[in-house]
């Protein structure tokens, strides 16, 4: 037998020795990223963070749990031209499954690059967006507004008054948010003469990744130290920016193993990550990509913000394999 083998049936056995002395039934205690509970509802809180000392005012959008007690946050960075209300699917089933989620909008690379521009010249205002001003500025973002909500979290009569565990903190976002997302939580970057990473961020997601146009991606990689997911499509090219898939996939061979996975999703075009389509695709969507979206995201969430060994079991065994569709592809380390 493997050793990895091995290693599963031993994990397996400890899941069923301790379902066994709790008291609950095997069948009963099946783990699935996709279930919610009959009172899943969610509530939203629409916020301003004020960074004053950026003189930069953030929106956010939280969806909260049901749940009443501190729950685990997630944070959410949207793409080129997106705002906080976009991905709702997201924040909708992260919430339901006792999460906070902190979706996050980004002044200058938002919706208001292309809002009030006649209909020629958005793609334009769009491409001019994506530049290293707008990279930083996202970047410190995200600090900025852990932050305020910490002190939100801790301030008397406020909406998010003792309803977030800032000890188990996530990161997540789609094409420019993946950026976003994978400078804040490990990637190295040449010359830049500061580090992005921001410690408070225990495990990140990133859809439609992607490597720096120059240099190595190894040197760029090789130092992320928490656990990292990427999803990807056979098709996940943006129009705008210069992330092929060569740039897509050379992501997770450079990332040191240790809890990190890819996803990459057959006949997946950009928008599959997101709520519509965008001009320009020309695959039907599939309805299924946003299931394994949804149930890879969450049993990683579950693994390594709450530490639940059945989710870390799913994960790492053939949990993902039961709602992959047969041409997708996927890999741990």
């Amino acid at each position: 037998m493997l050793a990895k083998d091995v290693a599963g049936a031993v994990v397996r056995l400890a899941l069923c020795l301790l379902v066994t002395t709790t008291g609950i039934h095997a069948a009963d205690a099946a783990y699935d990223p996709m279930a919610l509970p009959a009172q899943a509802m969610t509530a939203l809180v629409d916020l301003t963070v004020k960074d004053a000392q950026r003189q930069r005012e953030l929106p956010i959008r939280v969806y909260l749990p049901s749940d009443k007690g501190g729950a685990p946050v997630v944070l959410f960075s949207h793409g080129l031209g997106g705002s906080r209300e976009g991905s709702a699917y997201l924040g909708r089933h992260w919430a339901g499954r006792g999460y906070a989620a902190v979706f996050l909008q980004h002044p200058g690379s938002d919706t208001s690059v292309w809002r009030d521009e006649a209909p020629a010249q958005r793609m334009n205002a769009m491409r001019k967006a994506v530049n290293a001003e707008n990279f930083m500025l996202r970047a410190r973002d995200v600090p900025a507004v852990l932050d305020q909500i910490a002190v939100w979290n801790t301030t008397k009569g406020h909406a998010l008054e003792g309803r977030l565990d800032m000890t188990r903190v996530g990161m997540s976002g789609h094409s420019f948010g993946a950026v976003t997302t994978q400078a804040v939580s490990g990637e190295s970057f040449a010359g830049l003469g500061q580090a992005l990473t921001d410690a408070r961020i225990k495990a990140a997601v990133m859809f439609s990744p992607s490597s720096p146009r120059r240099g190595d991606p190894a040197h760029a990689f090789g130092g992320v130290k928490i656990p990292w997911m990427l999803m990807t499509g056979t098709k996940d090219v943006a129009v705008i920016g210069d992330a092929d898939m060569k740039s897509r996939l050379a992501v997770y061979p450079a990332l040191p193993p240790g809890s990190k996975y890819e996803v990459v999703l057959n006949g997946a075009e950009h928008s599959a990550f997101s709520d519509r389509a965008l001009p320009g695709d020309t695959e039907k969507r599939n309805p299924n990509h946003h299931r394994v979206i949804l149930a890879l995201s969450t049993a990683f969430w579950d693994a390594y913000l709450r530490q639940d060994a059945a989710a870390r079991a799913w994960l790492d065994g053939d949990g993902p394999a039961a709602v992959m569709e047969k041409e997708d592809r996927w890999q741990r380390k």
